[in-house]
């Protein structure tokens, strides 16, 4: 066989290979990504015993310590919405605290969402927020 046409060959099967594993790359990462669920959305349909990605603004005031378990409520990144209680225990980033945007894994049960061991992601607040401006300068 003529040499040049066994380097198109290879070169043609090498590029179908790469074509191959790029689009079951695409494929994987866009099937395995996740909406995160705001409180409202889960109050109003989650199913129990089905895992959801829950985002939301810890609520002040709610946040109970218990050893290596927390309880908090967490409501819509906005601010309003109802309160949705969530139990959560493994570690806890140090800027969590009331106000922040939060995500965590878990299920619903009985109105509660239980947070996956070791999930939950604190969001911190932007840096590239308009300063607020100061309306008495004369």
């Amino acid at each position: 066989m003529d040499p040049s046409r066994k380097r198109r060959i290879r070169l043609v099967i090498a590029l179908t290979a790469a074509m191959l594993l790029a689009g079951a790359l695409i494929y994987t990462s866009f099937s395995a990504a996740t909406d995160a669920k705001q409180p409202s959305q889960l109050l109003r349909s989650a199913a129990s015993g089905h895992s959801y990605q829950l985002t939301g603004k810890v609520v002040a005031g709610s946040i109970v310590q218990n050893g290596n378990s927390m309880r908090f409520a967490v409501r819509d990144r906005n601010g309003k919405g109802a309160e949705l209680p969530v139990t959560y225990s493994g570690e806890v980033p140090d800027p969590f605290r009331a106000g922040r945007e939060i995500i965590v894994n878990g299920t619903m049960r009985g109105g509660t969402f239980v947070g996956k061991r070791d999930s939950l992601v604190t969001k911190c607040p932007s840096k590239f927020q308009a300063a607020p401006t100061n309306s008495s300068k004369t």
